[in-house]
């Protein structure tokens, strides 16, 4: 008889602090897509590490649990890991949301300093946040200091030209974040040209914590 060989667990690809992340090609968060089927679709098909959709804090400090965005935080078994994605401009207001969605049990929470459209980029959130950086700072720590789980951001390359992903990226490391992504584009840019890989490796060289590129991933080949 031949012996038995015991197979040999796979290895992960990377950590999000202690939480283990099995594979290269994450679901990236999209308003109006990631929701539990299209997950549950794409985790089929390989995806590592799943986000939902982004959902404003004031929708989730002292709203009753029924409204809708309360219901974007869904999740099922298996699921894992599990990112909740939430946005907005005051440290004390994400705090407090983080903690709320916190006894959701979530893998993660990550924050979104990305999002480019005029309503919530405008007011300071989404890539608006890129804009303050000491209050990224701020919000980091906080959530660093009062969370159980890892904290994450999204950002993109800055409001503009003159990018700040470079100063933010180590804003955030600073100050607890266990990862960032990052989409290769600039708030004014929004969706065209192309996404500046250039600028998401040069990230990636200055930060010791995880990075995630975004940005025209149209095929397996470009992963």
């Amino acid at each position: 008889m031949m012996p038995e060989h015991t197979p040999i667990p796979p290895q992960p690809t990377f950590y999000v602090g202690q939480i283990p992340v099995y594979g290269d090609a994450i679901l990236s968060p999209m308003a109006g897509y990631s929701d539990v089927p299209y997950r549950a679709l794409c985790r089929a098909y390989g995806s590592a590490m799943h986000y939902t959709e982004f959902v404003p804090v004031e929708a989730l400090n002292g709203a009753p649990r029924r409204n809708k965005f309360w219901q974007r935080l869904d999740k099922k078994p298996g699921e894992h890991p599990m990112v909740f994605q939430i946005f907005g401009n005051d440290p004390q207001k994400i705090l407090y949301a983080a903690q709320n969605i916190e006894q959701l049990e979530p893998d993660i929470i990550d924050i979104n300093m990305g999002c480019s459209t005029r309503r919530v980029s405008g007011r300071g959130a989404g890539v608006g946040m890129m804009r303050t950086p000491d209050i990224i700072a701020e919000t980091f720590r906080l959530l660093s200091q009062h969370l159980r789980v890892p904290v994450t951001g999204k950002i993109r390359l800055g409001w503009d030209d003159e990018k700040n992903y470079l100063e933010v990226g180590r804003i955030l490391e600073e100050n607890g974040a266990q990862l960032v992504a990052i989409h290769g584009r600039t708030k004014e840019q929004k969706y065209s040209g192309q996404a500046n890989w250039d600028a998401i490796a040069e990230l990636k060289q200055n930060l010791s914590i995880p990075v995630i590129g975004n940005g025209d991933i149209t095929r397996p080949a470009d992963i």
